[in-house]
């Protein structure tokens, strides 16, 4: 297997590169399991998050990053957007967001009641693993203003391709996209 070496703020990183069923191959970055890069990243985003009232992340792979994230920072709790609705979430908010490089597919995101009103007047950092194609911020973008948050920052451990370019992002590495 081929991998892709990167330095996150002085943690060396090495990702697998994978293909995608659309024929591009990626260098995939997963936090899940390694608390040691959770807690480097987690304590170099807070770095960048310290002014924001409250954090949101969407579920699975951002959910370690974002509690590591909260707890250097002193909250308590974060918000979580769940990919299905769950028995607790019947009074809460969705939205239909656009297909994420690695889904390929339409995805919805739901909110409970608890989370939309942790987010409600509230200064808000987003918080995820990767942004790529942005569909995914996007979404996350949209259930934070459906909730009446007021979107502070966006902050992520690496942005593929052209995100790196974007303004709006915070980021500690870059990864490109391999043909």
């Amino acid at each position: 297997m081929k991998y892709h070496i990167v330095d996150i703020k002085g943690f060396e990183a090495h990702l697998p590169i994978l293909p995608l069923p659309s024929g591009i191959s990626i260098a995939f970055f997963n936090l899940h399991g390694d608390s040691e890069l959770t807690e480097h990243c987690a304590k170099e985003l807070a770095k960048d998050l310290s002014d924001c009232d409250v954090l949101i992340t969407a579920e699975s792979k951002g959910l370690q990053l974002t509690h590591c994230v909260a707890r250097e920072l002193g909250q308590r709790y974060y918000a979580v957007a769940r990919k299905s609705r769950k028995l607790y979430m019947q009074d809460g908010i969705e939205i239909t967001m656009g297909s994420s490089i690695t889904t390929g597919v339409e995805q919805k995101l739901f909110l409970s009641k608890h989370d939309e009103d942790l987010l409600k007047g509230k200064k808000v950092g987003i918080v995820d693993d990767v942004v790529s194609t942005g569909a995914s911020l996007e979404g996350l973008e949209r259930l934070v203003q459906k909730a009446g948050g007021i979107i502070h920052k966006k902050a992520f451990v690496l942005a593929e391709a052209e995100a790196a370019d974007r303004k709006d992002v915070i980021y500690l590495a870059s990864i490109p996209i391999f043909a």
